[in-house]
């Protein structure tokens, strides 16, 4: 289920018996790409690296794979440390066959999915949205706020490959993985709105003029796939933990492991001399 949406993904969660296996699954829930990183992920694999939407598909595939990799490989450390336990036993059980009520599982489908969801997205996203406002139309000097920022985190974000305003657009992203690809947008246009991408052309253009490489493109792909995860995945796990402790290990182990593989990408980058 994270694939769509890793906050209905960690709810799903509720189905595993075991407390500790079920924490497993909502602290690696994450490594799932959602829909919100999904464009970006097309784009990058598509514009960058495959030059066709076949050979795009077929390497989507393949980082869709290394995505599931990386969640057995976080909970295979994490069942072997912090949450060591005996492994449960697997028991499916059926339920007895009735008739379907389709009423019914619209309006639980609905009650409990969607607008549950959606409820906990609109309290985090309206707060996102004035800040990213503020720091786009407040100026200091001759730049906005935003242009200063992305200044400030572009040596730290040199060194894992990327640079101030991926970085800037991923932390500003954290309301909902959507707006990543708009942030950018307005970071190196320097404009004070968010911008939709709708010519793809274009906005590869955009990122070249602006210093992407290859190199550049491989970081991003990766942090896309691995780091913190949204603001409603958070609360959801929140919710579901009742413990801060767990939701800010669940926001750690993604963007670490993020920060570790780009860090290596960037430096076998350098080493065989990628740009």
């Amino acid at each position: 289920m994270g694939f769509g949406c890793n906050a209905c993904g960690v709810t799903g969660c509720r189905i595993i018996d075991s407390p500790r296996e079920r924490l497993i699954a909502m602290l690696t829930n994450a490594f799932a790409p959602c829909n919100g990183r999904f464009p970006l992920l097309i784009f990058l694999c598509t514009a960058f690296f495959a030059g066709s939407a076949a050979s795009g598909a077929l390497l989507l595939t393949v980082v869709v794979a290394g995505s599931v990799l990386l969640t057995l490989v976080a909970s295979r450390l994490l069942s072997a440390t912090v949450l060591r336990g005996i492994p449960s036993s697997f028991t499916l059980e059926l339920p007895p066959y009735r008739v379907p009520q389709a009423g019914r599982v619209i309006v639980r489908s609905v009650r409990d999915r969607t607008i549950f969801i959606l409820g906990r997205a609109a309290a985090v996203a309206a707060p996102a949205g004035i800040l990213i406002w503020l720091l786009s139309n407040i100026t200091i000097g001759d730049a906005s706020v935003f242009s200063h920022l992305t200044e400030r985190l572009d040596p730290f974000a040199q060194i894992f490959g990327l640079d101030g305003v991926i970085l800037l657009a991923f932390i500003l992203g954290f309301p909902a993985n959507e707006l990543v690809m708009p942030l950018m947008v307005m970071g190196y246009l320097a404009s004070g709105t968010l911008a939709d991408v709708t010519d793809l052309t274009s906005f590869q253009t955009l990122l070249l003029s602006n210093g992407w490489t290859a190199c550049t493109a491989l970081c991003t792909l990766i942090f896309t796939v691995a780091h913190w995860p949204c603001s409603t995945t958070c609360l959801t796990i929140w919710k579901e933990t009742r413990s801060v402790k767990w939701t800010l290990a669940a926001i750690l182990l993604p963007a670490v492991c993020g920060f570790v593989l780009c860090f290596l990408a960037h430096s076998i980058c350098t080493l065989a001399g990628i740009p």
